[in-house]
């Protein structure tokens, strides 16, 4: 799968969407929770919006000026998942 084209656990078992989404510009970064077989952990997925004529669209493609937006978006990402790990420890 490429860049962007992700199959979830999550969406297989009927779950509707992710848990969480850090938007930076046009830059969208999703966090899912998966349920394994002895623990529950956290994927992502990005994607970047685009208007093409009156229609709004999602791509993998990132532009050179996206870069910052998406390792903002990644960071902010991270944080949650990492914030959430540690209140499930305490």
């Amino acid at each position: 799968m490429g860049f962007g084209q992700t199959t979830n656990n999550q969406e297989a078992s009927g779950n509707k969407g992710p848990i969480d989404k850090i938007k930076v510009g046009g830059v969208t970064v999703d966090i899912w929770e998966n349920k394994g077989e002895h623990s529950t952990f956290n994927t992502f997925s990005m994607q970047r919006s685009y208007k093409d004529g009156e229609e709004w669209k999602n791509t993998g493609s990132l532009r050179e000026n996206d870069l910052p937006k998406a390792i903002l978006a990644l960071q902010k990402a991270y944080e949650k998942s990492m914030i959430s790990e540690q209140d499930k420890k305490d």
